[in-house]
């Protein structure tokens, strides 16, 4: 029996060898897709520890048409491609083990249910790595009223937080359908009180009724902020004064004028808009993908992981909630930290002998020891990057 059972446990080994998961050879540890704030950001984090990594640049960004970032602590006032240029700049000097091309690309695969990435540019060049970054971005989706896309970043925004205080005290419009103009007005009473609501036909019971469900009391509450609404079809939009131009930098003014033109004769001129338009995601990937959607968001969790165990969604693609400079760079270096200490722990194993384990099983163990460590980690490490 001691013979028999001596003999099961070779066996046994012999078999495990056999089908020992090897270690996967790839060009890179991990390739971060996009070049904007988040994947500078991710490409940063990973590079720190020395991560084999590789960032394709696209060159095309959803904050590019703004005259300036703001609300992002020790770059306010910073021009966007001046901003890149600066990360990019400092990303250089860990050329040891990262690199940064520019170039987009046209698909991912994924190579025996995840062992490793295939990812393809437009050239034909192709890249493998252990993990995928997706840094692709958001595209918003103008209407065609002629005017607003010429406008849009310079006077026309989304976002109060990003362009609202250099336009504070000003005439005021906000763009979009009756259900988000309460939203609106909330965001933007602080700086704006002349407020006119140009909802371009959108005022129906089927609207109201969508705005009611939010704001059981809208119509009071417009009336309290004296904020006008305009239903007439809008025609177009011209630019009268450019706030490139005329402003006042002491101030942090910026005096953009624009004329509306409705339907029935009327013009009515603001100095800036607040919009409220649809958006989708700027890449095909995510959908070529299957990764599971949040509405047009990626689908992420707290560690950035997508639906798919080996790509990860950072800035404004991902679901968790926030669309902003200083939210991209906080999702960037928590998914580099993430996929760090993962990758980490999946050596550390294989060191160990659990090579057997099948890649489902080793990243299950990897996630149970980091369990909520991850926290501390993270901690940690945003520490030691600001001492």
């Amino acid at each position: 029996m001691a013979s028999f059972n001596l003999l099961s446990l070779l066996l046994l080994s012999i078999i495990s060898l056999a089908i020992a998961a090897p270690v996967v050879s790839t060009d890179y540890d991990v390739i971060v897709i996009g070049g904007g704030p988040a994947g500078l950001s991710a490409t940063s984090g990973l590079s720190r520890v020395k991560r084999k990594t590789l960032m394709l640049d696209s060159g095309v960004y959803r904050n590019d048409p703004t005259r300036h970032m703001h609300d992002v602590i020790g770059n306010d006032g910073t021009v966007p491609s001046v901003f890149r240029e600066l990360a990019r700049e400092q990303i250089s000097r860990y050329n040891e083990t990262t690199t940064m091309k520019n170039a987009t690309v046209t698909s991912v695969f994924s190579v025996n249910n995840g062992s490793y990435y295939r990812a393809i540019v437009s050239d034909g060049e192709e890249y493998t790595a252990r993990r995928i970054v997706l840094g692709t971005g958001m595209k918003d989706i103008l209407p065609i009223t002629p005017g607003v896309a010429e406008g849009w970043g310079k006077g026309i925004y989304w976002c109060p937080w990003c362009d609202g205080y250099e336009h504070r005290g000003q005439s005021f419009g906000i763009l979009g359908s009756l259900s988000d103009v309460m939203g609106s007005v909330i965001e933007v009473w602080t700086l704006n009180q002349d407020i006119v609501a140009f909802v371009n036909g959108t005022n129906t019971p089927e609207q109201q009724g969508a705005l009611a469900a939010k704001y059981p009391h809208w119509e009071a509450q417009l009336k309290a902020y004296n904020v006008t609404l305009n239903n007439e079809t809008i025609l177009s939009i011209d630019r009268l004064q450019d706030g490139s131009t005329n402003n006042d930098t002491a101030q942090d003014l910026e005096f953009d004028l624009f004329r509306v033109n409705l339907a029935d004769g009327s013009v009515i001129e603001r100095g800036a808009f607040i919009t409220n338009f649809p958006d989708d995601q700027y890449s095909t990937l995510p959908r070529a993908l299957n990764l599971t959607m949040d509405g047009t968001k990626i689908k992420v969790g707290t560690n950035m992981k997508t639906s798919d165990n080996g790509i990860y969604a950072i800035g404004d693609a991902n679901s968790d909630g926030a669309t902003n400079v200083p939210h991209a760079m906080f999702s960037g270096k928590r998914a580099a930290v993430y996929i760090h200490v993962e990758l980490s722990r999946l050596e550390s194993l294989s060191a160990v002998g659990k090579r057997g384990l099948s890649k489902k099983g080793l990243e299950e163990e990897a996630n149970e020891l980091i369990g909520d460590h991850l926290e501390a980690m993270l901690k940690r490490a945003q520490e030691l990057s600001t001492t």
